[in-house]
């Protein structure tokens, strides 16, 4: 039967419509964001993502994802790595970004004071403990070697480092009896690789006795298979992983919408199941057993540390921190 006019209008409207939803289509499915983040979350990361991306908002967004030493990551976005989301293990690293231009200032006035989760620090060690490590002081005992990353690539280096300080700090000591144990401390580091992870794994290939590190990384290496323990020591430092999305991004709505999902109930769970505490309560409280409070865990923030950017000037400076001078006393690496 012959198309009338009427209905040959309505049938190229149709078609020029079902064109356009598929062309939207077509482009929504083109997202791709970029992940820039530390080394040790990659694991549950990927996880996290396939988890998003069965979602409505996930759906048909693909990834690029980096993974590496915190400062070295942090460096490559100020020198151009295209980075939608940057994931770090300090604020500092972040505060690098800020300055850079890459992140807004207020990246830590988002939900969760823009942390995605937490960790703390701990002593990785040998099955069954046999060098007797329990606290601070007994990584300068006589013939102790450890391990811990280097602070001028690694965020993790950076976080045991005020925790040995802030450690010293609460149990009474000096700002300068503190410092002083920090450069007794590196005086029995035997290895500093460039990231948490490389640390790790030079640990478990059998150098040192003991390792300090994350809590989520030790218990990573449990989930692996690895047999190795690890001891929360009585003052420790709870570790805030911050998470923020960049200016220079394109996709930011998008990247804004996966960063909900991070601090959402399923991808803190995620968190949780692989070592890391999650920051929603909701999910925290189903997890108390494996990860307990303990009592004497401080804060960058807290006044003995002083906040990251002052932490960076005391510490990390790479002209003038405290750590280049341990490091050149030491014999150890001062830049990254």
């Amino acid at each position: 039967m012959p198309m009338n006019k009427a209905a040959k209008t309505l049938l190229a409207g149709l078609s020029l419509a079902l064109l356009l939803a598929a062309t939207a289509g077509a482009a929504s499915r083109s997202t791709n964001l970029s992940i820039v983040g530390y080394s040790t979350p990659k694991s549950v990361m990927g996880k996290i993502v396939q988890a998003w991306q069965k979602t409505a908002d996930g759906d048909g967004v693909s990834f690029t994802q980096s993974y590496g030493a915190s400062t070295d990551q942090a460096r490559a976005v100020a020198n151009g790595l295209k980075a939608d989301l940057v994931f770090l293990s300090t604020g500092d690293d972040v505060n690098m970004l800020v300055d850079a231009g890459i992140v807004s200032s207020n990246w830590s006035h988002q939900s969760y004071n823009g942390i995605a989760a937490n960790t703390v620090v701990v002593f990785a060690v040998r099955s069954g403990n046999p060098k007797h490590i329990k606290g601070w002081s007994d990584l300068i005992r006589p013939g102790i070697q450890v391990l811990t990353p280097n602070p001028f690539s690694s965020g993790s280096a950076k976080w045991n480092i005020l925790a040995a300080y802030g450690a010293e700090r609460r149990l009474g000591k000096t700002d300068k009896q503190a410092t002083a144990y920090v450069q007794t401390l590196f005086q029995h580091v035997v290895s500093q690789d460039t990231s948490g992870r490389n640390a790790t794994n030079t640990f478990l290939a059998g150098k040192g006795d003991v390792l300090i590190t994350y809590e989520s990384e030790a218990i990573n290496s449990r989930l692996s298979g690895q047999d190795i323990q690890y001891v929360i020591p009585r003052q420790s430092m709870l570790i805030q992983l911050p998470m923020a999305v960049t200016k220079t991004s394109s996709n930011a709505d998008t990247v804004n919408q996966f960063i909900r999902f991070v601090k959402g109930p399923v991808a803190q769970d995620l968190f949780a199941q692989n070592g890391f505490r999650p920051v929603l309560k909701s999910v925290a409280q189903n997890y108390t057993s494996k990860y307990p409070a303990r009592p004497g865990i401080f804060k960058v923030d807290d006044k003995i540390i002083g906040g990251w950017r002052h932490a960076d000037d005391v510490w990390f400076d790479p002209n003038k921190g405290r750590m280049v001078a341990i490091e050149r006393a030491v014999g150890g690496p001062s830049s990254g």
